[in-house]
């Protein structure tokens, strides 16, 4: 496939980009992409998952409303806007400094903002008892919104020894 600009050079960059449910594709060459400012590969020659997620980033801020108060990492000072322009966070506690802000960006390129996959058997087995009884306490709000109590008791019970185990093992290690 050649450029669609120069068409002389085969296309190597395809850009697709979505604005309001109407799809436009792009497919240039090397020197017509960089000349065109759509991508740059004399500063950084591979592709960096920060500019990736800088890219999502700017999609998700013009479709959401991003509050208007700046907010700053109390660890490193790192603003918002600074995650917003590079894609990289400052330090560990970024991620709870901006935590509500993070929220939507997360769910929309994992689908999801809690671990979901496998755990490690030898560092997992205390997580994997909690994630367990945050399942078993979700059915013990559902069966009693549903009036079912010989199911919520049941559930209630479960409850009970799980976290009894759970501390048993917490107090050991």
């Amino acid at each position: 496939m050649l450029c669609d600009n120069c068409k002389k050079r085969p296309a190597s960059v395809h850009i697709t980009e979505i604005n309001n449910q109407e799809k436009t594709e792009k497919h240039l060459c090397e020197q017509c992409a960089q000349s065109g400012g759509e991508i740059s590969f004399s500063a950084n020659p591979g592709f960096s998952v920060q500019d990736l997620l800088k890219g999502m980033f700017k999609v998700a801020v013009t479709e959401s409303a991003v509050p208007q108060g700046e907010v700053f990492c109390p660890n490193c000072g790192m603003a918002y806007s600074d995650f917003s322009r590079n894609g990289k966070m400052g330090c560990g506690v970024c991620y709870q400094a901006f935590g509500q802000r993070l929220e939507p960006l997360l769910r929309r390129i994992h689908g999801n903002n809690m671990h979901t996959g496998k755990i490690p058997k030898r560092a997992g087995v205390q997580l994997e008892v909690e994630q367990r009884l945050k399942r078993l306490r979700k059915q013990l709000e559902q069966h009693v919104g549903r009036e079912e109590y010989e199911l919520a008791a049941k559930v209630r019970d479960e409850v009970k020894a799980l976290e009894k185990e759970f501390l048993s093992r917490k107090e050991e290690g």
